[in-house]
């Protein structure tokens, strides 16, 4: 189709999760791709992916509708995620308060503290399964200075109470403008109050600070014979691959360490006082990382320790 000289040519708009991808960047909100209608990382090192350029998003997106992620930490935001029921009622300490949503525990707590519901902040609706009621809320926070708040779930370690999530350092939140599917049917997450980021209240900053970390209690072991190396490369492998574990496998793996660990204090060559020290040390640095905690690391390492203390290695190979 001709057009005139002196009409200008309307450009196409970009595509809308792409707009959604640069309208997180220009807030300074570095972002990465989603798999489309997930909230799964479509790369590796999503962390480390992360960016606010806008030629690399623009490139990035051009590939695939992907959803927008945003890594929490560079971005210096903690957000709190507020979800409904979903069929499963509040505990009773919860339901006599008339609590049926997570947005009611934050409600709850804010009183507690002598602070007003902390509402008035850059919030997003995410996609819920019955409609209205069943969404979701996504509320932003700036991260307060000199301290890496961490993630946390529900009621367990420092986390806030029953359906109250946060998201801060080694954290994921899906940006508005991403789309899910919900039921078979595409969910929007919307932009419900376009203000100001708020900084995180103090109030909630206190609550969500983890206690400083248990000191590495140095360990005592025999030296000498040839078993007694044996027994000490083993206590020092199977603490390395604790250590090295990934979010996704840490469970796992601390349950095999500490199962492996246990055949050696079945049959008296290890202290069991000493493997539960060496593996809690080796698994500090995950605390507060996907929902990881001391409680977490303790449950399987105590299964992992009477699965091996039952089977006990012989070590007839081993001088002694």
């Amino acid at each position: 189709m001709a057009t005139s000289r002196n009409t200008p040519v309307r450009q196409a708009d970009p595509p809308p999760r792409l707009q959604a991808a640069l309208a997180a960047a220009r807030r300074g909100w570095p972002v990465f791709p989603l798999h489309p209608y997930s909230t799964f990382p479509a790369v590796d090192d999503w962390e480390s992916a992360a960016t606010t350029d806008i030629d690399a998003i623009t490139a990035t997106w051009a590939q695939a509708a992907y959803n927008v992620g945003i890594a929490c930490g560079p971005a210096g935001l903690v957000v709190v995620d507020l979800d409904p029921a979903r069929g499963s009622p509040p505990p009773p300490e919860w339901a006599e308060l008339g609590v049926t949503h997570g947005r009611d525990v934050l409600r709850v707590l804010a009183e507690r503290a002598g602070e007003p519901d902390p509402v008035d902040t850059y919030t997003v609706i995410t996609p819920g399964k019955t409609g209205p009621p069943g969404t979701g809320e996504h509320r932003y926070y700036t991260a307060p200075d000199g301290v890496e708040l961490r993630n946390s779930a529900g009621e367990r370690g420092n986390g806030l109470g029953w359906h109250v999530d946060t998201r801060a350092h080694g954290g994921i939140i899906v940006a508005a403008g991403s789309i899910r599917r919900v039921n078979g049917r595409p969910g929007l997450y919307r932009i419900a109050r376009d203000l100001p980021v708020a900084p995180l209240p103090e109030w909630l900053a206190t609550r969500l600070t983890p206690p400083p970390p248990q000191p590495r209690i140095p360990l005592q072991l025999p030296r000498g014979t040839r078993r007694d190396a044996y027994v000490s490369a083993a206590l020092a492998n199977e603490s390395a691959n604790v250590e090295h574990a990934t979010p996704g496998i840490r469970g796992d793996t601390m349950f095999a360490a500490a199962a492996a660990l246990g055949e050696l204090v079945g049959n008296g060559l290890l202290d069991e006082l000493a493997v539960e020290t060496a593996l809690l040390n080796a698994a500090r640095h995950h605390d507060g990382v996907e929902n990881w905690d001391r409680a977490e690391a303790l449950r399987h390492l105590r299964n992992g320790l009477k699965r091996g203390k039952a089977n006990p290695r012989p070590l007839d190979d081993v001088p002694a």
